[in-house]
């Protein structure tokens, strides 16, 4: 692959500066909460502005090229190097956390879990931004491994310390799923470097040599990492981690484990099985094709059966993925081109889905369905919100959602490399289905909670109170609430609004015009394609 060195300093800043702030924040005492908080949002703000920076140097001209690129040594003794590298597949996803990461340090400044401990908590955020963001650069096997890794620590104490009350019990099993699949993921790894005799752990070098090892060798490798990125999609039948992890994780790692983590492991197929072992990946391709549609179903069906709102989000993700692994199962740009769309809009809008319901628990109490009802009446503008995400969720045209799903359903009409078309014409018809029962869950949704009188529980506070004058008052008037009674059930308050207004402006933007982002994939993924062409003919 053709690399590009200018301004290859870059990557390194962009992924460790996050680091810079967690080594301040290790000498200030713990009780200056504000001065942590200020540390954390201003790291995570310089770090999302070398980002922006990193947005205008990249050559869109040549988005198929690694750019930025730095092949420095690292552990020689194992052949494996700090390589790193950006194109137009991982550029996306790369600004993507920092957005995120950035946006819900904001968003913690007035919404910190029950827990308390601010200096903890956000250093914990700064840490799994370096993770994310040096898995989507690496370009190298190890080092890939080492970044995939990093971030299970810091998500298995956001989960196991500010979760809720079933908290130890989401946050063992989040790590032992994941460990899990990360073991098979690495043996597949080991095994792949010594099928090539050995020479580098570089993806450029793998890429070049895994073509020519025998397809059933092929085959047993590609398992080892279908299980390892499986798992962390999550697919069907390795995703009951999830909906655990996101009931009791706090709203903050509830985001960011939707908005990126869950995208590492669709990125690893993309970036690494794919065209690493196009033999392997042509094999299992019915196989995942098949997963991700009962993923669809099942997901949508679980939706229907949940009573907590954001028990319903996670499976609702268990879904849309769903929709992403079809597409890359299709092996063809079309598909793939939406599958990287559909990681970035489920990203943006299950993530502010799970920060409606974050704010909804705060002001409620509860997240169970039955007895949430007029917040429309109550917090208009939070409902309003709520209602948005939920259409763009649903895959209304005009909306983001609509690009991941729609795509990634028809480009299963014709799939690639000979794959059967009875077959995954068959899925298409399936998945499709699944958006009809995706429109009955989350308008069911909606329904329940934001239309109607306010339920008797709740009736009395609220009443449509909204807008920066109420939001700035809203913390005196809840310290005067009587310790019987709920706290006022106010409006978007103004933190909130900052948060979450890049992403309602990017839900629509996308929506409308889509090839802002296919336009930064294609040349990639196209290249990623003609490379398995000429290994599958």
């Amino acid at each position: 692959m053709e690399t590009l060195t200018d301004q290859n300093w870059l990557l390194s800043v962009g992924t460790f500066l996050p680091l810079v702030g967690v080594l301040v924040m290790l000498f200030i005492p713990r009780s200056e909460e504000a001065t942590h908080k200020l540390i954390g949002i201003a790291t995570a703000g310089a770090t999302l502005a070398v980002g922006v920076v990193t947005l205008f140097a990249f050559d869109y001209g040549q988005s198929e090229k690694l750019q930025f690129f730095v092949d420095a040594e690292w552990i020689p003794v194992i052949n494996s190097n700090y390589t790193i590298g950006l194109d137009g597949i991982s550029l996306p996803l790369y600004f993507l956390s920092m957005a995120v990461t950035f946006l819900v340090m904001i968003y913690s400044w007035d919404n910190m879990p029950d827990a308390g401990n601010p200096k903890a908590f956000f250093i914990l955020m700064l840490v799994l931004q370096t993770g994310m963001a040096g898995t989507f650069i690496a370009q190298d096997l190890i080092l890939f491994f080492v970044f995939f890794e990093v971030v299970l620590l810091p998500m298995f104490f956001m989960i196991g310390v500010w979760g809720g009350e079933q908290r130890k019990y989401a946050s063992l099993k989040f790590f032992l799923y994941t460990m899990f699949g990360s073991a098979f993921m690495l043996v597949a790894f080991l095994a792949l470097f010594f099928q090539t005799d050995a020479v580098s752990f570089g993806f450029a070098h793998l890429v070049e040599a895994g073509a020519g090892i025998d397809k059933n060798v092929q085959i047993w490798i590609f398992a080892g990492m279908f299980l390892g990125f499986a798992v962390k999609v999550p697919m069907f039948p390795f995703h009951t981690w999830l909906p655990d992890a996101h009931t009791q994780a706090p709203t903050q790692g509830s985001v960011i484990l939707a908005a990126i983590l869950l995208k590492l492991g669709t990125y690893g197929f993309v970036r690494i099985a794919l065209p690493m072992l196009p033999e392997g990946a042509k094999a299992w391709a019915p196989v995942i094709g098949i997963l991700a549609v009962i993923g669809i179903i099942y997901g949508a069906l679980g939706c229907l059966a949940q009573t907590d709102m954001k028990r319903l989000i996670a499976f609702s993700s268990v879904a849309h993925m769903g929709f992403v692994m079809l597409g890359i199962s299709t092996l063809t740009t079309f598909g793939i081109n939406a599958a990287l769309f559909g990681m970035v809009a489920h990203g943006l809008i299950t993530g502010m889905l799970f920060f409606v319901a974050g704010s909804v628990k705060h002001r409620y109490h509860t997240l169970e369905i039955k007895r949430l009802s007029g917040m429309l009446i109550q917090a208009p503008r939070l409902g309003w919100i709520m209602g948005f995400a939920a259409m763009a969720s649903l895959g209304l045209p005009g909306l983001a959602g609509f690009w991941g799903e729609f795509p990634a359903i028809l480009s299963a009409y014709n799939p690639g490399f000979g794959l059967s078309t009875a077959l995954f014409r068959t899925l298409m018809v399936i998945a499709a289905i699944g958006t009809v029962l995706a429109a009955g869950y989350l308008l069911w949704l909606y329904q329940r909670t934001a239309f109607g009188e306010p339920s008797e529980e709740f009736s009395g506070h609220g009443g449509g109170h909204g807008g920066v004058a109420h939001s700035l008052s809203s913390a005196a008037n809840d310290a005067h609430a009587n310790a019987d009674d709920h706290d006022e059930i106010h409006d978007v308050t103004v933190i909130e609004w900052i948060a979450w207004t890049p992403f309602l402006i990017a839900i629509v933007v996308l929506g409308v015009y889509p090839q802002l982002m296919f336009k930064v994939l294609d040349p990639a993924v196209t290249e990623l394609v003609a490379r398995l062409g000429e290994t599958l003919g």
